[in-house]
């Protein structure tokens, strides 16, 4: 039992009402009635949910077994799943080599004044803010159909990303280095040049290989809508019902992901110095 020599000593917590309990209760409220309202506003049915996990077995039910389709239909896809890697590829290294200097400009410890420094962020922000299907349908719009188009938004979306993670990086380093090479009269392109980026340097390959991993499942989405790639094959196999030629272009993918998930798990190990056990 409590005893009142307790609740004189410590009041604050025996109180039936505080603030912080109304805020805690409050914020309760106010997302349940969120919950519920969005249930509403976006026709939630549990009816619809159970009549369409029949048809999702339908559907899966005629795309078995995957058909390669063999022949020059083959070579079709693999030629796409290689298009849609390079779109990856090309994509991620091109941002990652103009993000590196912008970052510079971005990061705190390394900027040149306060003008570069907050148009380097918000140019920053402003890319990644934007999706990279988005990107790609502005580009498509730009520079027509193909596998251009994905570069370039893949190009977009990431010098965003690539330019506030970089900037970050550089921002986290250690002084020392940095002290020690103006103390002997170093130039401030040799303060960041020996000072920070091999500090930094591991830490940029290893989110540029983490990123070219994920972007290759974004240029599988941004194909559907014309930029290059597998998608477009994807796409139009849905389109024509030919459902065990799609699941095949899906254990593609699967498979393309997974080997270039283990080879980058391997090659970020190895650049941070770590061993896999």
């Amino acid at each position: 039992m409590t005893s009142d020599a307790q609740i004189t000593k410590y009041p604050q917590h025996f109180r039936m009402v505080t603030r912080r309990r109304v805020i805690t209760i409050t914020l309760l409220v106010t997302m349940l009635v969120l919950l519920i309202l969005s249930f509403y506003r976006l026709d939630f049915s549990l009816a619809r949910i159970f009549s369409g996990v029949s048809k999702l077995f339908d559907v899966t039910r005629l795309m078995f077994p995957p058909d390669p389709g063999w022949g020059p239909t083959l070579l079709r896809y693999l030629h796409a799943m290689a298009e849609t890697v390079a779109i990856a590829f090309l994509g991620t290294l091109i941002s990652a080599i103009l993000a590196f200097p912008l970052a510079s400009l971005a990061a705190r410890n390394t900027r040149i004044n306060l003008v570069m420094h907050f148009l380097a962020r918000r140019t920053f922000d402003t890319l990644r803010g934007v999706d990279t299907l988005i990107w790609a349908l502005l580009w498509i719009n730009v520079v027509g159909l193909g596998p251009f188009a994905g570069v370039l938004a893949i190009i977009c979306s990431d010098l965003g990303s690539f330019g506030k993670l970089f900037s970050e990086a550089i921002e986290a380093a250690d002084r020392k280095p940095v002290e020690g090479i103006t103390s002997t009269g170093g130039s401030r392109i040799q303060q960041i040049r020996f000072g920070i980026v091999p500090q930094v340097l591991p830490v940029f390959l290893s989110q540029v290989l983490y990123y070219f991993e994920s972007n290759t499942r974004s240029a599988t989405i941004i194909g559907i809508v014309g930029a290059g790639g597998i998608g477009l094959i994807l796409s139009e196999q849905i389109r024509t019902l030919e459902f065990q030629q799609v699941s095949f272009v899906i254990l593609m993918i699967l498979v393309t992901v997974s080997a270039i998930d283990w080879l980058c798990s391997k090659l970020r190990f190895k650049v941070i110095g770590q061993s896999q056990h």
